[in-house]
């Protein structure tokens, strides 16, 4: 009995010892085939890693101008990869090409260039609508007299004038003056210097009429320019008359009319009141020069 336990118990050590050895071998086989396909999945793994994608076009363009211009990239590439030892020369390892940058040209902004020539003259819109009215202005002063107009140009000349105070001279060539204005067209006569101005040569119609005073010498001078043309006298006398002298002549351009008193070796006077005109100088075109 004893014998049989021992050899049993024996039997069974070996059994268990055998077991147990085959179990680390089989261990230490699946441990070596382990690593064998660890490295061939991360072989797999690098090929696919190092194998490069499909790029868009416009990298490809500028990777291989890149690649044109800079011919050491692909000395740089190759210096820069990785080998395992324990392989046969095969990289496993490769950089993936990284893509170039690109500038958008449009943000870069240069400094501010000379101005240029002015262009031409474009066309000329369409005009506007009128627009409303504005409020009337207030009333601006009066203006001054302008200068007289080319004369020569006007055909007419008139010219009536008269006198209301009385006149004792007892100076030499007095011009006689005259307060009252009934026509003088285009303001020929000047009724400062009691003067006409021929501004329209031709023939002219010239009269004066005068009223003597009582017991007084009237002794007067139709006068062209500086020269007597007419007179018109009254002797001394006890009552008063009216006294008048008419003639014609042909006056050029910046002529003269006018009458004047003459001294003699009495008084020399002429009447008239406020009441009534007694005294007048008259004269009117007749014909202009330039008519046939």
């Amino acid at each position: 009995m004893i014998g049989s336990y021992k050899f049993g118990f024996i039997f069974g050590s070996c059994l268990l010892l055998t077991l147990i050895w085959c179990d680390i071998a089989l261990g230490r086989v699946s441990q070596k085939q382990q690593p064998q396909k660890d490295q061939e999945e991360t072989q797999e793994e690098f090929k696919m890693e190092a194998t490069p994608s499909p790029l868009p076009d416009h990298i490809e363009k500028v990777e291989d101008h890149h690649e044109k211009n800079n011919p050491s990239l692909e000395e740089q590439s190759s210096a820069s990869q990785c080998f395992r030892c324990c392989d046969s020369g095969i990289p496993m390892y490769q950089p993936m090409p990284m893509p170039m940058p690109q500038i958008n040209i449009t943000i870069l902004k240069g400094e501010k260039g000379d101005r240029g020539e002015r262009g031409l003259q474009g066309k000329f819109g369409k005009t506007g609508s009128i627009g409303a009215r504005g409020h009337v202005g207030p009333k601006g002063q009066k203006g001054t007299m302008g200068a007289p107009g080319d004369r020569c140009k006007n055909h007419y000349a008139a010219f009536s004038v008269g006198r209301k105070k009385p006149l004792h001279s007892n100076d030499y060539y007095q011009t006689l003056i005259f307060d009252m204005e009934f026509v003088n067209l285009y303001s020929h006569f000047n009724m400062f210097t009691g003067k006409f101005y021929c501004y329209v040569p031709g023939i002219y119609f010239f009269s004066l009429n005068v009223h003597t005073w009582n017991q007084k010498e009237t002794y007067l001078h139709i006068m062209k320019n500086d020269a007597e043309v007419v007179i018109l006298y009254a002797q001394v006398s006890d009552r008063s008359i009216m006294q008048s002298q008419s003639l014609m002549l042909e006056l050029q351009e910046q002529d003269e009319v006018w009458v004047r008193l003459f001294k003699g070796e009495r008084e020399n006077a002429i009447f008239s009141d406020e009441f009534d005109t007694y005294i007048t100088f008259t004269g009117y075109l007749i014909k202009h020069n330039a008519e046939p």
